[in-house]
């Protein structure tokens, strides 16, 4: 915002003097001629001051064009300092307010990049515990698991280890009772199943009150009392075990058997597939071949 230049002054053009007035005439007596030259000096006095009337119009016109002309410059040339005024205030207002914003925008910027970044940290950290908890709570998990199953498995081998046993003496007994008679086998059965059921049923009372009172000794209790209706299966079945043993020879030799003949005769349809497929191409080819002789 410098000094602004002061207008020029404004030019004034003075009216230049009025002329000397005629020298005077002189009058002759005679009152006609006096009255002519009277008239004739009112006229071109009356001419001058018409001249002079009309030159100092065109002076004053002049006069104030040039001033109106000089004002309206004086005003164009405000009206443009203020106008230029005004923009370089406008400039500088709307670069401090751009300065002031991107500051504002970067100090914006660089504290949500730190929330992001604490937030980050947080969940990072978070996340990190919440894994070495799931992992300790996955490791002992596994570990009782772990230590469930080998239990479990402890427990069912030594179930059915004692089945097995039991199994096999009850299959020897079962096969001396089937060498007796199916008949007699299926009525033992039935009742065996009957005392079987009947045995369980107060085995499983018994169990339910003994776990009541000692938990600790449920599968010895079973496993006694499994040997105990194996027991009475044997005294009820017999040796079923070396006659199921001889049935299932007897019946492995018959599908053996069955399998050999169902064998020659697939192979017997196949070869005939085979010999019909040759028979069939043979004949294609020698119609073909009459095709193309013709």
């Amino acid at each position: 915002m410098g000094g602004r230049p002061s207008p020029p002054p404004p030019t004034i053009v003075y009216s230049p003097p009025p002329p000397p007035p005629p020298p005077p005439a002189p009058v002759p007596t005679q009152s006609v001629q006096t009255q002519t030259a009277l008239n004739e000096v009112s006229g071109a006095q009356q001419r001058l001051n018409m001249e002079l009337g009309a030159q100092l119009d065109r002076t004053n016109a002049e006069f104030f064009a040039g001033q109106d002309l000089r004002r309206t410059q004086a005003a164009g040339a405000e009206q443009r300092l203020g106008i230029a005024a005004t923009g370089a205030e406008e400039r500088a207002t709307t670069l401090a307010r751009g300065e002031q914003e991107r500051l504002g925008i970067a100090a914006t910027g660089q504290e949500y990049r730190a929330g992001l970044l604490t937030a980050g940290e947080q969940e990072r950290l978070g996340i990190t515990a919440r894994g070495t908890e799931e992992r300790k709570s996955l490791l002992t998990a596994g570990e009782q698991e772990r230590l469930g199953i080998a239990a479990s498995g402890v427990e069912q081998r030594l179930g059915i280890a004692a089945t097995g046993t039991q199994e096999r003496l009850t299959e020897e007994t079962r096969g001396t009772q089937q060498r007796l008679g199916i008949q007699e086998t299926g009525a033992q059965e039935r009742l065996g199943i009957a005392t079987t059921g009947q045995q369980q049923r107060l085995t499983q009372a018994e169990l339910l009150a003994g776990q009541e009172r000692q938990i600790g000794l449920t599968g010895r209790e079973q496993r006694l009392t499994q040997a105990e209706l194996l027991a009475g299966q044997e005294r009820q079945i017999g040796l079923a075990g070396k006659e199921t043993r001889a049935t299932e020879v007897t019946r492995g030799e018959q599908q053996r058997l069955g399998i050999q003949t169902t064998g020659g005769e697939q192979r017997m349809t196949d070869l005939q597939q085979e010999m019909f497929r040759r028979y069939k191409e043979a004949r294609d080819y020698e119609q073909a071949q009459r095709q193309y002789r013709t």
